[in-house]
């Protein structure tokens, strides 16, 4: 319930009965003598003092943090779309899981847990490290020639930050044995391609060419890359000269399959 706040002014106008009943209606018993005014006043501007107080703390107070999974070792802490702080982990005895703020280290602890409690107890009370907006390496493009994996001029303020998409590439990759790095999706030290999002589009691209194939989803990307024949596409050219009796049997099942091999 919503109720008017007054002045000092106004309430030294009021009846002591009328004082009462305000008291009353905003929970207010003052402890000293029951009988003067002036105590029924300083009580009411006393409450409306404490009130004001509490919902000027809750507008102020931080929007809660929100943790992005990485990896089981590496955490990043959102406030909106905004980084935070990370937590990673170190090759440390006593204390591997790390704090991470701009780079660098402001705390460290013997568990994930304790890491957390500090990002999230000291985000609470105003004093952790302001983290700098900075380009990062990711997947979110916004120019048209930027590979997926390459550095690219995301600003950490962009709804969908390059580690986000990079994130969710590499749960994708994961689920047909493939391997991201820092130039593309690699299958068995093969390059298969790339993929990257652009402005909420997917795309992939795949190795050896340079036209962007719009896909629906991360998903639905890297399925597309995984169907790639990288070792048909590589090695076919390196053994075509070959007499077919210095092929082997995987060299002419390839030939078979593709329609190279006509029958003399």
């Amino acid at each position: 319930m919503t109720h008017p706040t007054y002045t000092q002014q106004a309430l030294s106008r009021y009846s002591l009965s009328k004082l009462k009943r305000i008291a009353a209606e905003l929970g207010v018993t003052p402890t000293l003598d029951k009988r003067i005014a002036d105590t029924w006043v300083n009580a009411i501007l006393n409450h409306q003092s404490t009130q004001l107080h509490k919902v000027d703390e809750q507008a102020i107070a931080p929007e809660e943090l929100t943790p992005v999974e990485i990896s089981f070792y590496d955490h990043e802490y959102y406030n909106g779309d905004k980084l935070v702080a990370a937590i990673t982990y170190e090759d440390d005895l006593t204390q591997p899981w790390v704090v991470m703020v701009n780079g660098a280290e402001i705390h460290r602890a013997n568990t994930w847990a304790k890491c957390h409690n500090f990002i999230t107890w000291h985000h609470k009370d105003g004093s952790l490290p302001v983290q700098q907006e900075a380009l990062v390496q990711g997947a979110l493009s916004m120019g048209e020639n930027i590979s997926p994996l390459h550095p690219a001029p995301c600003p950490l303020s962009s709804s969908t930050t390059g580690n986000k998409i990079i994130a969710q590439v590499a749960v994708e990759c994961e689920k047909f044995e493939l391997e991201i790095l820092d130039d593309g999706i690699y299958r068995d030290n093969e390059k298969l391609g790339e993929v990257g999002c652009t402005n909420g589009n997917w795309w992939f691209i795949r190795a050896g060419e340079q036209e962007r194939v719009k896909s629906d989803s991360a998903l639905d990307a890297v399925w597309w890359l995984s169907m790639v024949d990288v070792s048909f596409a590589t090695n076919t050219e390196s053994f075509l000269d070959k007499p077919l009796e210095q092929m082997t049997g995987n060299e002419l099942q390839q030939l078979l399959e593709k329609g190279e091999l006509v029958a003399a």
